[in-house]
């Protein structure tokens, strides 16, 4: 191999002392592609790294122009850096601008380089990113080049997955190797559980990737090799498997791969280029697990378990590792996830530690599940590829009531089930006898007790609450779990289901809430200095009507024959208010001209939450079917207050008079043109701020699952009378001059009312 610096060898012994340095993530990818392009005599060396939302950045380069750092964007599938990503193999060529897939980026410089190497950066047989090599003339790299870069991929691969990379990513474009994914499977054992995964065959921590001495590598990987072949030949030889049957089968697969020439000689080769034993095989594996999994046969798919198992013995045999994992060291709240598993295997581990479990094979009538059933642990199985794609210690969701695995889920996600968690752990408990009593004050004001909800998981709350219907169903957490825009009819699907679960009830739809600080993965994003007051939700709708549009004739057409209320979030003039009806009535016209059913009712409100709307009361009053105050944003844009930003989130009172004679006068107004009115901001979800706005006015409360039980018995021993004169008391008295969370505490104290 051509080298200016003592080969591959010495290069990785550079990389390393470079990756233990403390810099910055930036300064070491780019003293990386230095010293790659130094070694390889190339005039070129550039990092691309893969996106969540499937595109390619340049992260890094050293002959390309530097300003085209993390401004160069490629799709998947654009220009030869996006082949090497799809196919994940090597790509080697004397003139790339002759390739047809040769795509040009003007900013980047690189018409004047003709020679092109591109490597996939591969963990688990994933693509986390290119690896590139380029020069001014027309030249083939030689095999040993080609080696040593996929070589140096593999420590790419490290610093990606680690997650190094991400505080170089803009929001909403982070790589793919730390970002949440969620996978559907089968339910094998009802139950939902957070946890962090433990793998049951776990992952052998390869140390060392470079080789001291070469020659002794290579024995070290024959013996290993010598020795795997001998132990499977003596399972073959044992009498429960010599007459045949499935194991057997299993075991001539592993003995056949274990013997194949073509698979040593991969083995041997990677060796060669200069890297240790272990870090060869987990290479060859990662390699050919790519390539394997991009295959339509359903053969070799199913032969990559045999030829993964077959790497993971081989890998123990040279680090030395006894072939069945500790149990002992278990931690809380673990996830189990395993290729497959018996039922014995599963009552080794401590189930007073063990949360759930996740399979990529079994069945509901399988032993296995049929221990975790009886174990009460969630478990799900047939979820594909998930020992590949789950690193230890990773957070995970098991969903045990609808087959869903979130890994690394977002904090959205993570939110709602814990939500969910708790409330099934104490719906059963002290609020359980209240949940068919009518939600009456004491001095017999009766009041409607709404849901918040997002999710599929959050509509048994339906029946479990005894709600009096969903006062706010987020429809964007359908668009923030997928990878990609949900299609017209996962939509209706969701809504219909929605729907069907309310039966009678009212259910109150707010369209499209992204934007802001609810980046969508797929999605272009924009740089805004202040994300919460630019362009989002009906804004962000108003401007994409197509977006608007299809989510609009989604939920018309899922109340087909029923009542649907629908609810534009972030309205700041009762103009907007006006376009965004309009889309409604063009649907139903839409609807009507193709013949299908029409909803038997369609009540258009909006949002309260931007302060300007509390100076066209009036205006929007004649227009809207109904008004829902949206309390958490509408704090924090009175009070000039980022909700997210722990410095200045708790230093306004939730309770002060300001925001509570603000909200006094949206009901005062709203009952006054008997417009229904309800409030749907976490103040509802806490018996005090409840208290509080029953005493202005409020009859109708949206709160979340687990709130109805306190809020509800808190209303059951309320005098809203005598409350009502307090408050009036408190909001004509001076701003400031007395604590109205601290007198309505004493209130309730002085009342029995159980906060």
């Amino acid at each position: 191999m051509r080298s200016a610096s003592g080969g591959p060898r010495v290069l990785l012994r550079r990389l390393r002392e470079v990756m233990a340095e403390k810099v910055s993530a930036q300064d070491r990818l780019d003293k990386i592609v230095v010293l790659i392009a130094a070694n390889m005599v190339a005039e070129v060396c550039s990092t691309y790294v893969l996106r969540h939302d499937g595109t390619l950045e340049l992260y890094a380069t050293e002959g390309l122009n530097r300003e085209a750092v993390h401004q160069t964007v490629l799709n998947a599938d654009e220009g030869l850096v996006g082949l090497v990503a799809s196919d994940a193999n090597a790509l080697n060529l004397s003139d790339a601008q002759s390739h047809p897939a040769f795509s040009y980026r003007p900013e980047t410089g690189e018409e004047i380089y003709h020679s092109f190497l591109g490597v996939p950066i591969l963990r688990a047989g994933t693509t986390l990113g290119v690896l590139v090599v380029q020069n001014r003339a027309h030249r083939t790299y030689v095999e040993e080049e080609v080696e040593a870069l996929q070589t140096t991929a593999m420590v790419l691969a490290e610093m990606i997955a680690s997650g190094e990379l991400s505080a170089l990513a803009k929001p909403g474009a982070e790589p793919a190797a730390r970002h949440g994914i969620h996978l559907e499977g089968s339910i094998l054992s009802d139950g939902i559980a957070l946890g962090h995964v433990v793998l049951h065959e776990p992952r052998v921590v390869i140390t060392n990737y470079i080789a001291e001495d070469v020659p002794k590598e290579l024995k070290r990987l024959d013996t290993a090799l010598a020795k795997l072949r001998a132990d499977l030949d003596r399972m073959l030889e044992r009498g429960d498997v010599a007459d045949g049957g499935e194991h057997r089968d299993v075991l001539e697969a592993y003995r056949m791969f274990a013997n194949d020439h073509g698979w040593s000689r991969r083995l041997s080769d990677a060796v060669a280029t200069g890297i240790t034993a272990e870090a060869a095989v987990e290479r060859v594996q990662s390699d050919t697990r790519a390539r394997m999994l991009r295959s339509t046969d359903p053969y070799l798919r199913e032969r990559l378990h045999d030829l993964e198992d077959l790497g993971h013995r081989l890998m123990r045999q040279l680090m030395g590792h006894d072939h069945a994992p500790s149990r002992e060291q278990l931690p809380d709240n673990a996830i189990l996830i395993a290729r497959s598993m018996g039922p014995a295997a599963l009552l080794d581990y401590d189930r007073k530690r063990l949360r759930g479990l996740v399979l990529e094979e079994g069945t509901a009538n399988s032993h296995v599940a049929i221990v975790a059933r009886a174990l009460g642990i969630p478990a799900i199985g047939e979820v594909e590829n998930a020992v590949g794609i789950a690193d230890p210690g990773d957070a995970i969701i098991v969903d045990g009531t609808s087959g869903s695995i979130y890994i690394r889920p977002t904090a959205e996600i993570e939110a709602a089930y814990a939500e969910r968690v708790r409330f099934r752990a104490r719906r059963q408990a002290q609020y359980l006898a209240l949940r068919d009593k009518p939600c009456v004050s004491k001095d017999g004001q009766k009041i409607e007790l709404l849901l918040n909800a997002g999710l599929a998981i959050d509509l048994p709350h339906i029946e479990d609450t005894g709600c009096s219907g969903i006062g706010l169903f987020r429809t964007e957490l359908q668009f923030m779990v997928g990878q990609s825009l949900p299609r017209s009819n996962e939509q209706l699907a969701l809504y219909r289901s929605v729907l069907d679960a309310a039966g009678d009830k009212p259910v109150t739809f707010r369209t499209l809430d992204i934007g802001g600080d609810k980046a969508l993965p797929y999605m272009e994003t924009i740089a805004e200095e202040n994300p919460a007051l630019g362009w989002r939700a009906i804004r962000l709708g108003l401007d994409r009507p197509g977006l608007l549009r299809s989510q609009i004739r989604a939920l018309l057409r899922a109340a087909g024959g029923r009542a649907v209320k629908i609810m534009f979030p972030m309205i700041s003039e009762v103009t907007e208010f006006d376009q965004a009806k309009l889309v409604v009535e063009r649907e139903l016209t839409y609807l009507r001209q193709h013949g299908h059913s029409l909803p038997e009712r369609v009540d258009v409100g909006t949002m309260v939450e931007v302060p300007a709307l509390l100076y066209q009361l009036d205006e929007l009053l004649e227009r809207v079917d109904f008004l829902s105050v949206g309390s958490n944003d509408l704090f924090q844009f009175m009070f000039a207050v980022d909700r997210g930003n722990s410095k200045v989130s708790d230093r306004f009172d939730t309770h002060s008079a300001p925001i509570l004679r603000a909200l006094r006068d949206i009901a005062a107004k709203a009952n006054a043109a008997k417009v229904p009115i309800s409030l749907c901001g976490e103040m509802a979800s806490q018996p005090l701020g409840a208290l509080a706005l029953l005493s202005m006015g409020y009859r109708s409360l949206s709160l979340s699952a687990t709130a109805h039980g306190p809020v509800k018995a808190m209303i059951l021993e309320l005098d809203i009378g005598k409350a009502e004169s307090l408050m009036a008391e408190l909001l004509q008295a001076p701003s400031g001059s007395v604590s109205i969370k601290e007198k309505l505490k004493d209130f309730a104290e002085k009342e029995g009312l159980p906060l």
